[in-house]
């Protein structure tokens, strides 16, 4: 009886621990969204800089989880663009390398959404020797992160980005008509809605080979960067 309870306690705090890491990523993903889409470009900073020490935090707390460390590696990457150049570039190869460290724990893990941002990342920065710029690695990340969730938002929008930039607009517009089409998670609502309007506006534009006006994840994450 007393092994009974004990394996039944066991499993209770075993769910209350998964239940405490989710709602702590719905928080980072909420608050992170918020200030990405929301904020004044003036408060995003400072804000990012709280939000980076919660997403250290909680990977502290869940060492074997890739949850926090990929959201540690959003933050990191999204905060690039509010520092000089020489801090940027450090920044987004820690973020490049957190996403790695992520796909080996669980390259399933939030529908492979490491590998989307990843590859977003390859094909955003800079080349060598200034960054770590690659289209070939983009484009073998964003289409792993498809074969993971073929219907997902940002697998499809980010990939049709990557097929624009490469003058490949009726190719492209499939992909943003499928992420405006795509079921939003329960765990990411807010930037879910955020991109799916992105998807629809980008398709528009895909007659021009226009990007959308709006902000895509990283659109304008290494400009700054670049052009020093």
């Amino acid at each position: 009886m007393r092994k009974l309870t004990f394996v039944v306690l066991l499993l209770l705090s075993i769910q209350c621990l998964a239940q405490s890491l989710d709602d702590s990523l719905r928080n980072i993903e909420s608050e992170w969204a918020s200030i990405y889409y929301n904020a004044p470009k003036s408060k995003q900073g400072p804000a990012l800089v709280q939000l980076l020490d919660k997403t250290t935090d909680l990977g502290k707390q869940y060492p074997n989880a890739a949850e926090p460390i990929f959201w540690q590696a959003v933050v990191k990457a999204t905060y690039a663009d509010h520092q000089d150049a020489f801090s940027a570039l450090s920044a987004i190869h820690e973020a490049r390398d957190l996403l790695v460290k992520a796909i080996k724990i669980n390259p399933e893990a939030m529908s492979g959404s490491a590998y989307v941002t990843l590859g977003t990342l390859y094909y955003m920065v800079p080349k060598w020797p200034i960054a770590f710029g690659d289209d070939n690695a983009a484009k073998q990340m964003l289409e792993t992160a498809l074969k993971i969730n073929p219907d997902g938002i940002d697998a499809n929008y980010f990939y049709g980005e990557f097929l624009l930039l490469h003058n490949k607009p009726k190719d492209a517009a499939l992909y943003f008509e499928r992420a405006a089409a795509a079921p939003v998670r329960t765990e990411q609502p807010y930037a879910d809605n955020q991109l799916k309007a992105e998807a629809r506006l980008a398709l528009k534009n895909t007659q021009k080979r226009k990007i959308s006006g709006e902000k895509g994840l990283f659109l304008s994450l290494f400009n700054s960067a670049s052009a020093k």
